[in-house]
């Protein structure tokens, strides 16, 4: 059921995701959707019947969804949230050693695991998936040996579709990276262990004829045969924007704040209702293609290195090319992607400049600038008001902005849109929960949210215990990301 959301399907939902798990994972774009295709083939060559088959493409798709959530424990662990994940799953020597004087590999990532199965079977719900793709998410890391995180769970205990997913990852990834002769070589070495070798022996003997099939296969082609029947079915575009702001717990929030104003001061300027929707959804995504930047580079308080630039610069460029592959939000990704360029030619990734840039695209070039002079990052506080009116003014007088869409933005109150509401659960959290529950999204530790409420830490501690019992859930991410869906950040 939407609830004045901008409604998308499912499976282009399920597409751009897909892309932003991929560049959180560091591997090609097209990666997630090449394991589905691949999982699909195992599943049907194992036996798994409808509805199981269902579950492994679908948790194919959204296997990389939780990435953004543990983004920033990942840049902790292993300095390069975004690199060294590529070198995990690739099992590249000396991926682990930075975790060794953090107690290993179990102790390090179970916590990180935790945050990345609840957010994912999270997502999953609110798509309106079948449970069986949800408890494939929730248990995506554990193993058929009971070595697997969070649970070690074993055997029987873990869901076939895991080890499905598992090895047409393992198959994408190591054939890819390694050539097939090795890959199905690790993968024989694993079996038994990662997964079982009843599974594991189909890969090994059918494996090489899947990877030649899939070359031969279109992209339309593709998409027919991975979309499920939940997946034909629709959701909201909010979604994706609270997915993508969970990278950077200063950025909750962000993307549906840049739709909101972006729509508003397109309906100030009296634009049709059409044009308000791609405005809005536009501001919803526009921030699809942060997941390809590591955590480390959007902490920086200094001025940025040469590299670094060119890292951020193609933000806009990996938004652009989610929508080539996210079906029908192809033209609003296209729209998203002029979030950064200015009227002079300053901006990125394109450089485009006047007649180049619609009145849409200065809209929404003003708006996120609008809304992120006014909120706060680690290297400044927000800005007032009136103080990020006189900088987006000096900027529209300097030529890099549209004078008339300052005008009209910064009279413009934005008008939120409700958005999901598919499959929640009624949740009433008391004033100082929300307040709690707020301060808990954008990063804050029970000490610093004491401070901020004038609380003491066991008061704070008993409020978190209650908000994630009335969210039914056990990490900030989890809470965060359910908060936003629910209409209570």
């Amino acid at each position: 059921m939407q609830d004045d959301g901008f409604a998308i399907r499912v499976f282009d939902a399920v597409k751009a995701l897909a892309f932003i798990g991929d560049l959180s994972m560091g591997q090609p774009t097209d990666h997630s959707l090449r394991t589905a295709w691949l999982a699909a083939r195992l599943a049907h060559a194992s036996g798994l019947d409808e509805s199981g088959r269902a579950a492994v493409v679908e948790a194919s798709l959204l296997r990389w969804s939780g990435c953004t959530a543990n983004a920033s424990g990942f840049a902790d662990v292993l300095g390069d949230d975004v690199a060294g994940r590529e070198a995990m799953l690739a099992v590249r020597p000396d991926w682990a050693r930075p975790l060794e004087t953090l107690g290993g590999v179990s102790a390090a990532l179970t916590p990180l695991t935790q945050i990345h199965c609840e957010v994912s079977s999270e997502v999953a719900r609110i798509m309106g998936l079948e449970r069986e793709t949800e408890a494939a998410l929730w248990h995506m890391f554990e193993k058929w040996d009971g070595s697997g995180m969070p649970d070690r769970l074993a055997g029987a205990a873990v869901p076939d579709a895991v080890f499905v997913v598992w090895l047409a990852g393992d198959l994408e990834i190591f054939s890819r990276v390694y050539g097939l002769e090795r890959a199905l070589k690790s993968i024989a070495h694993h079996a038994d262990a990662r997964y079982p070798e009843r599974l594991a022996t189909i890969v090994i003997a059918q494996g090489a004829q899947w990877l030649d099939a899939l070359e031969r296969t279109q992209a339309a082609q593709a998409d027919n045969e991975l979309m499920t029947l939940q997946m034909r079915q629709t959701t909201s575009a909010e979604l994706i924007a609270d997915v993508i702001d969970l990278k950077l717990p200063w950025m909750t929030g962000f993307s549906r704040a840049v739709a909101a104003t972006a729509a508003t001061c397109c309906e100030r300027l009296a634009l049709d209702s059409p044009a308000q929707d791609r405005l809005y959804c536009a501001g919803l995504i526009h921030g699809i293609g942060r997941a390809a930047v590591p955590n480390s580079l959007w902490q920086l308080t200094g001025r940025l290195s040469a590299s670094a630039w060119e890292k951020v610069r193609l933000v806009p460029y990996w938004t652009s090319r989610a929508g080539k592959q996210s079906g029908a939000l192809a033209h609003v990704a296209e729209l998203a992607s002029y979030a950064y360029e200015r009227l002079d030619g300053s901006g990125y990734f394109r450089g485009a400049s006047r007649e180049a840039l619609t009145l849409e695209a200065r809209i929404l070039a003003a708006s996120v600038a609008w809304v992120a002079l006014r909120s706060p990052r680690p290297w400044r506080d927000a800005m007032s008001a009136d103080e990020a009116e006189k900088v987006l003014r000096a900027e529209a007088d300097q030529g890099r902005f549209d004078s008339d869409v300052v005008d009209a933005l910064i009279v413009s109150k934005p008008k939120p849109r409700r958005g999901i509401r598919s499959r929640q659960q009624a949740v009433s959290l008391s004033a100082r929960e929300t307040d709690v529950l707020r301060a808990i999204s954008h990063g804050a530790s029970n000490k610093e949210i004491a401070r901020e409420l004038a609380l003491s830490p066991s008061t704070v501690r008993t409020h978190v215990e209650s908000v994630f019992r009335k969210l039914g859930c056990s990490t900030r991410a989890a809470a965060t990301l359910k908060g936003s869906t629910m209409g209570l950040l």
